[in-house]
């Protein structure tokens, strides 16, 4: 009688989350950063920052507008987004965040209608394309303060939501050290909120008013700033692991520092928020260069958290290889969620286009 042995080395298991969730983490994060950055200047009315913040709101909407489609994609069956409301789970985070997610897109929506309000107005009256649907959508085009300011506070509830939803659905996943953090949630809002300054600087650097100087080393020490806090929060994860104060910590550092890979992600990570930090604080007119480095820190921070996060096996030995498909659940999806961004930025510059958003004084009605 033949016996046969079969010894498991070790089981690759495919990613559950695909790069379209990384899509909408990074445009949803990108979107509430810009509606932060948009309240010096519509709402609080801070002298030299209505350009910036009008700029910053646009990024906003375009971003928040985008995002849920990669989110619905990424359920594979679009119709499926309606169990979160027929089968409401408390206990999941992703079920809270199918309230929060309206309660922020609608409170934005209805920010950004009444921030532009006098700009579509203004438009309306011009020669210029689409001033008949910028007419009809200005509906007066008045300026109202209270509502406004009611607008702005829904909007930064839903924002806190959203902001808090996204960190702690991965941070309460116990079997992965590396997500189970409650530095999760902060990495994501700061680097949430230095790409978004990243791309209001892409916006002010295309736009007409791209020769103010002032504007840009604004956004620059924001950025610095952002950078600072984002060292500050990736020191304090190392020194939990390094000490072992944090068992969680220790455990994940254990588990990603033999890789070569993921050394060599640290310091291209590290480097690339020092990098960031010294040419907006020794070159703040660098606008260009700084923001692309914003979105790509952005970016490379849930990419790493997401994908490579799955790469680390819950059991075994090793680690799980990613290669990225080039068909809609990788490099096309990606390309996909891009160009519909493009798109609704080409349509909302046309309602709104850059001149009358990046001007620091608009005429109001």
């Amino acid at each position: 009688m033949n016996t046969a042995i079969v010894e498991t080395i070790a089981v690759t298991r495919e990613v559950a989350w695909l790069p379209w969730a990384v899509s909408y983490f990074f445009l949803i994060g990108l979107s509430y950063g810009a509606f932060l950055l948009s309240l010096p200047g519509v709402l609080l009315r801070r002298p030299g920052w209505g350009g910036i913040s009008r700029l910053a709101l646009l990024g906003a909407l375009v971003c928040g507008l985008t995002a849920p489609v990669a989110l619905l994609a990424d359920l594979h069956q679009p119709g499926r987004f309606w169990h979160f409301y027929v089968h409401f789970t408390p206990s999941s985070w992703m079920s809270w965040g199918a309230f929060f997610i309206p309660v922020y897109l609608g409170g934005l929506l209805l920010y950004a209608w009444l921030a532009f309000r006098p700009l579509l107005g203004e438009h309306g009256r011009s020669d210029g394309r689409m001033a008949g649907f910028a007419r009809l959508i200005a509906y007066g085009g008045h300026d109202s303060r209270k509502a406004l300011v009611g607008a702005a506070v829904v909007a930064f509830v839903g924002a806190a939501l959203v902001a808090l939803y996204t960190g702690a659905e991965l941070m309460v996943v116990r079997a992965r050290p590396l997500w189970h953090t409650p530095l999760l949630p902060l990495q994501f809002v700061v680097t949430a909120f230095a790409g978004a300054v990243g791309l209001t600087l892409l916006f002010h650097r295309f736009g007409p008013a791209r020769d103010d100087r002032d504007a840009t080393q604004r956004l620059a020490r924001v950025l610095a700033a952002s950078q600072v806090v984002a060292l500050a929060v990736g020191a304090v994860w190392l020194a939990l692991g390094v000490t072992g104060a944090s068992p969680v910590h220790a455990e994940a550092l254990a588990q990603v520092a033999p890789s070569a890979s993921w050394q060599l992600t640290a310091v291209w990570a590290v480097a690339a928020t020092v990098i960031t930090l010294l040419l907006a604080w020794r070159r703040p007119g660098s606008g260009l260069l700084i923001g692309l480095l914003a979105l790509h820190s952005a970016w490379m921070m849930r990419w790493t958290v997401f994908i490579g996060g799955q790469e680390i096996p819950k059991t075994g030995a090793g680690y799980y290889s990613y290669q990225l498909p080039l068909g809609p659940e990788g490099l096309m999806g990606i390309v996909g969620t891009a160009g519909l961004w493009v798109f609704l930025l080409v349509l909302l510059t046309t309602l709104l286009p850059f001149a009358r958003l990046s001007a620091e004084r608009p005429t109001a009605n």
